[in-house]
């Protein structure tokens, strides 16, 4: 059995993470003698017999984990177990952890700011702008920040597209194994990630297939990797809020964006903020004012070059501010545009920051 062999079958192990890891190597002396040792030996390591102690149950995981290492050598797959320098030091404190992280991308975040956005994958217009601002607010006072989140629908997926437009690195900690991207419609987005200097993340080997209890428990990895966690929109019940009592159990800083009363996707971020377990969050200065981060100086930095429009993407422009309503077949019509003429320059204006996508195919013009 090879050492990242006997890293990946530990990691398997049923009830494995960073508080129960660190006891099972106090006692066991090495992670290959978890593996090596007799069934009796085990039973007294363990002061029981049967669960990890059983034979059979570990030379089962042993050949499971011998798989993973076939996938992982032979992919851009890059193992992260808690004992190695290259695991994110954040989450050493979360005692609930994964023992094993893989990794694709190789985001230096031990040397950076880090801020998790997350919130409703049903977002609304006032939730995607306010996004799209935070970021670029982000990127604009601070540079050194690596934006966390789900790469699910809504908030998620919006939060990772912001900072790539803003040239800020972005992880993705995901719910199920890297050899493939759920939701599926996410796959060029990830792929954009992790060329741009971002990170995909999960603790789930190829061996496990997708549960729901997955998607909650990706909360906890999302929420550690964080100094500060933002929910933007989220009812009272999901995964958003869920995140937001982990960064709470964990001393992370929390904010919430306050909303209409009425609005379903902001009753969460009120009642983080009536029991003030939440900060209210209004744009990036009010997240380095908590964490005490310094603004990078003015001098020095480039200046932003003012974007000059062709005609085409003008009239794009001017059509949108007087029907914010408009659909794709809407400006097809109103600006005689085909489809796919259209959809190429609503593509390089959202990539220069000029239009936003919003849910139903439309699309609104970012006032700068």
């Amino acid at each position: 059995m090879t050492e990242l062999c006997a890293r990946i079958a530990f990691g398997m192990l049923n009830g494995i993470n960073l508080s129960t890891g660190r006891e099972l190597l106090r006692r066991a002396g090495s992670v290959e003698s978890v593996f090596t040792r007799s069934e009796a030996e085990m039973a007294a390591v363990m002061g029981r017999s049967g669960g990890i102690a059983d034979g059979e149950y570990r030379r089962g995981v042993v050949a499971r984990a011998e798989r993973e290492e076939v996938f992982v050598g032979a992919s851009s797959v890059r193992p992260l177990f808690f004992t190695d320098d290259n695991y994110p030091q954040r989450l050493l404190d979360c005692d609930d952890a994964p023992a094993m992280l893989y990794a694709i991308g190789d985001t230096p975040l031990d040397s950076m700011r880090t801020v998790a956005i997350v919130g409703t994958r049903h977002s609304t217009a006032y939730g995607l702008e306010f996004t799209e601002r935070l970021v670029r607010g982000l990127a604009e006072m601070y540079g050194n920040v690596a934006i966390i989140s789900g790469l699910a629908y809504g908030i998620d997926v919006a939060a990772h597209k912001a900072a790539l437009r803003e040239g800020l690195p972005t992880v993705g900690v995901m719910a199920n194994a890297l050899n493939t991207v759920y939701p599926a419609e996410h796959r060029d987005i990830a792929a954009r990630m992790v060329r741009a200097g971002g990170m995909l993340l999960s603790e789930y080997p190829t061996s496990a297939r997708i549960h729901r209890g997955y998607f909650l428990a990706r909360n906890r990895i999302v929420a550690g990797l964080a100094d500060a966690v933002v929910v933007v929109e989220s009812d009272i019940r999901g995964g958003a809020m869920a995140t937001a009592r982990i960064a709470s159990a964990y001393g992370r800083e929390l904010f919430a964006v306050p909303g209409r009363t009425s609005d379903a996707y902001s009753r969460g971020c009120l009642d983080l903020l009536a029991r003030r377990v939440a900060s209210v969050v209004r744009g990036a200065e009010d997240i380095g004012d908590a964490l005490g981060w310094a603004p990078r100086s003015a001098e020095g930095t480039q200046q932003e070059l003012l974007l000059e429009l062709s005609a085409g993407q003008q009239r794009i422009v001017d059509y949108l501010r007087d029907n914010p309503q408009a659909s794709v077949n809407d400006m097809c019509v109103a600006l005689g545009m085909t489809f796919a003429s259209l959809s190429s320059a609503l593509f390089e204006m959202e990539m220069s920051d000029v239009v936003m996508t919003l849910p139903g195919g439309r699309y609104a013009v970012l006032d700068h």
